[in-house]
């Protein structure tokens, strides 16, 4: 049987049973019921009403968050000759192309994001295997995919995150850290919904958000009337 530990419990206690809360006010309460010692990160959990069966139901897409992640992200870049130069201006951590793909093939996995020139994909998808199940796989639809890699790494950079609905209809998605307070995780989460808003499928039909909640690494979920998406 799980058992939970005080900390957690003590925390759910702090969040009324059933209540829902405004956006600012469940970032306020995400941020004081934080109490461990390391920054922990807040994350996201907005339920759609969608079916990820459907192809034309699929919700997935990307956003620079104005407040950023509040971590350093480390980007590797694959391309060759003026893109690599450019990459690299840009503050990219490593660039390089059939070298880093053998290196990767031997177990290197020292990045966070990844980025390839459309004329490296044939390359890259050598090592689809190892980079598609970790999440790491370049893609078009999320600007990973780009002959602008200067902008492209800068936005990763600035914290742009991408996020994909789950099989379950939920999409999860960090939105900062703990340390950042109330109001720029209550800005995160806001460009968060705004693109998920935009991304909406014409096929779906009824109630699209159908809840929200946020919640710290440690900490107790708390959720966020829908109603107040008219508002955000």
């Amino acid at each position: 049987m799980l058992r939970r530990g005080k900390r957690i419990l003590a925390a759910k206690a702090k969040v009324e049973l059933g209540n829902r809360y405004t956006l600012k006010e469940a970032a306020e309460m995400v941020v004081a019921l934080a109490g461990v010692k390391f920054d922990e990160t807040v994350d996201a959990a907005v339920r759609l009403g969608v079916n990820p069966a459907h192809a034309d139901q699929m919700v997935r897409g990307s956003v620079v968050l104005p407040n950023g992640l509040g971590k350093t992200v480390r980007v590797l870049v694959f391309a060759k000759g003026d893109k690599e130069k450019e990459a690299l201006e840009a503050g990219a951590d490593m660039v390089g192309n059939d070298d880093i793909i053998e290196k990767i093939k031997g177990g290197w996995l020292e990045f966070d994001r990844v980025i390839a020139t459309p004329d490296m994909m044939g390359s890259v998808g050598k090592i689809a295997k190892i980079l598609g199940p970790r999440g790491l796989m370049p893609n078009p639809k999320v600007g990973t995919v780009t002959f602008e890699v200067a902008n492209a790494v800068k936005e990763l950079k600035a914290g742009k995150v991408e996020f994909r609905v789950e099989k379950a209809g939920i999409v999860h998605s960090p939105v900062g850290k703990v340390s950042f307070g109330a109001e720029k995780l209550s800005e995160n989460v806001s460009a968060l919904l705004e693109t998920i808003i935009k991304l909406k499928p014409a096929s779906s039909k009824g109630i699209y958000i159908k809840s929200i909640a946020l919640s710290s690494t440690m900490g107790a979920g708390v959720r966020i009337d829908p109603l107040e998406i008219k508002n955000v």
